[in-house]
């Protein structure tokens, strides 16, 4: 037990989950088997029926954590929320001057992901993987504002609020910044995507990160 009490973890809403999956080795299995199969497989393809034989377990043992592959998803694109938060902070501690914890935190937001081996049970490069393909189905449901209102998406907003708060540093009279970094993740989700699979779409430079440099001097010009 002691090697799950020291693991970094993240504040994930209770609501999301009906058994803590980072409180057992059978709540990790499910989480990692859920990675590998909804990235290989699609969210609509995705069964907790296909996620048991996977890992060697019983539908009615992923049952008692999650009841149903919505709250499953939604766990890990919080998770995946927690995790980039965690990196904004590392990331700009100290920093004094806001513009350059802001080229930071969009960096983060937007660069090209690698696995994290302070959180060995989560494969971070798949999990992004998911988040770019699959997360929009978190909230562009009918239910979503029953959601929002119980906390939902709360790690996605704390991300928000964290970035729009170091562009309201850079310019205090700057109106849209929530708008402004929604607009920078959700847009390099999409050239990342289509720089795997439509490159015509988008533009890639083999010198630089044309992603992550676009992002960071389209939102310093805009400031």
């Amino acid at each position: 037990m002691d090697h799950f009490q020291n693991r970094i973890s993240f504040n994930i809403n209770d609501k999301v989950f009906l058994k803590d999956p980072n409180s057992s080795e059978l709540g990790t299995k499910i989480i990692q088997g859920s990675i590998d199969l909804i990235e290989d497989l699609g969210l609509e393809n995705f069964t907790f029926k296909k996620l048991s034989q996977y890992i060697s377990s019983t539908e009615a043992s992923v049952y008692r954590y999650f009841e149903s592959k919505h709250h499953l998803l939604t766990y890990l694109v919080l998770w995946y929320w927690g995790w980039q938060e965690y990196r904004i902070i590392m990331r700009t501690t100290n920093i004094d001057d806001p513009k350059k914890r802001l080229r930071r935190a969009i960096k983060v937001l937007t660069e090209k992901i690698a696995e994290d081996s302070q959180f060995a049970e989560i494969n971070e490069v798949k999990l992004n993987r998911i988040v770019i393909a699959e997360s929009s189905k978190i909230y562009l449901i009918k239910n979503v504002e029953k959601e929002n209102s119980l906390g939902f998406f709360s790690q996605y907003k704390e991300v928000v609020d964290r970035v729009s708060d170091i562009i309201l540093e850079i310019n205090p009279n700057y109106k849209y910044p929530h708008m402004l970094v929604s607009t920078i993740i959700e847009g390099a989700h999409h050239q990342r995507y289509f720089a795997e699979y439509i490159p015509s779409l988008t533009d890639i430079c083999d010198e630089e990160d044309a992603i992550t440099t676009f992002y960071q001097n389209l939102a310093l010009k805009e400031l």
